[in-house]
């Protein structure tokens, strides 16, 4: 029963995160210069239906954490607290500067939502990536369940992981607008998504690297070959929404930028397995997800208000694609 609220916790997650993730994508591409106000415009009106409905799967997986992994929720609120506020801020803010920049008409305080958005989004990628390289690496857990400080968080690793995370929401969020805006803007963010997409390698190549470099990562992970094999697959996925996007496959190429956002999510799941939180001070203090997880009554309980949520939320976003499907102009796009 562990392994399944685990399991059922990194899904949320990874579904949160390929969701929501070009939401924060057209954030970041909202600082590009091209087109002004007008793209902008255009951008924040191909995301508008879906960003709210994505944010639900945080909160979905946060009510896990609280739900099914209490302890392992305080451990990591309290060792990882500044990327997880830093994170929850940036939520906040594109939330906020997405649903305010339409209400004046002026456009020089629109701009200024604008940024807010562009602000918003680099801090949520960039602080669930940090978020991730924490758990990767090991955090310092005593003996008494006490994580000493934030250090941990101000690594090399840290901060690659970080940045690559925040190189793929931007493909990815260029990626959706290709398959969302009318053609001729489209095949323009079509040509910058397959420009990102070597930035993107560069920065999950240097992720690894950094990894394989440090001591930390190499003796919190338990099983080095899925460390090694997830991000051979990550790379895999990016090379394959290049290739879709070079051939108008815009479909094709999302799916494949979801995964390349989803892998690191299943990387920290299964490269800790059967711990959770790995102690890189004291070995016997680091937490297992059976420890972490809460008593088999509770999670039994929970697991008639859990049940249900998966295919609902599954079928709210069915819904969304279907309703809202095709370009913004009304005409339909070549999904694969």
């Amino acid at each position: 029963m562990d392994l399944a609220w685990y399991a059922l916790l990194g899904l949320f997650f990874a579904g949160y995160l390929v969701l929501a993730g070009y939401d924060y994508g057209v954030g970041l591409l909202l600082a590009r210069g091209g087109g002004g106000a007008a793209r902008r415009r255009e951008a924040l009106t191909a995301l508008g239906p879906f960003f709210l409905g994505n944010e639900v799967w945080l909160v979905a997986a946060v009510g896990i954490l609280f739900g099914a992994f209490p302890m392992l929720e305080g451990e990591l609120l309290s060792g990882c607290y500044p990327a997880v506020v830093g994170a929850l801020v940036g939520v906040i803010l594109v939330t906020v500067g997405v649903q305010l920049r339409s209400r004046p008409d002026d456009e020089r305080i629109r701009a200024r939502w604008d940024r807010v958005v562009m602000v918003g989004s680099a801090l949520a990628s960039l602080g669930w990536g940090v978020v991730l390289a924490a758990l990767l690496q090991g955090v310092p857990r005593q003996a008494d369940g006490h994580v000493a400080g934030v250090s941990h968080l101000a690594t090399p690793f840290a901060a690659a992981v970080g940045l690559a995370m925040v190189a793929l929401v931007a493909v990815h969020g260029a990626t959706f607008l290709a398959l969302r805006l009318p053609a001729q803007p489209a095949a323009v963010v079509g040509r910058t998504a397959r420009r990102l997409v070597p930035v993107a390698l560069t920065a999950v190549a240097l992720a690894t690297v950094v990894g394989l470099l440090s001591a930390r990562v190499r003796d919190a992970v338990q099983r080095p070959a899925v460390a090694v094999l997830l991000p051979v697959l990550l790379v895999a996925a990016l090379l394959a929404a290049r290739a879709a996007l070079a051939r108008r496959r815009p479909g094709w190429a999302l799916a494949a930028t979801g995964a390349a956002l989803a892998l690191p999510v299943v990387l920290v799941g299964a490269a800790l397995w059967p711990y959770v939180l790995v102690s890189t001070t004291d070995p016997g203090a680091s937490l297992t997800v059976a420890d972490a997880a809460a008593s088999a009554p509770t999670l039994r309980l929970l697991g008639w208000v859990a049940l249900p949520l998966l295919p609902a939320l599954l079928g709210f976003q069915a819904m969304c694609w279907w309703v809202f499907r095709g370009r913004t102009d009304g005409r339909a796009p070549v999904y694969w």
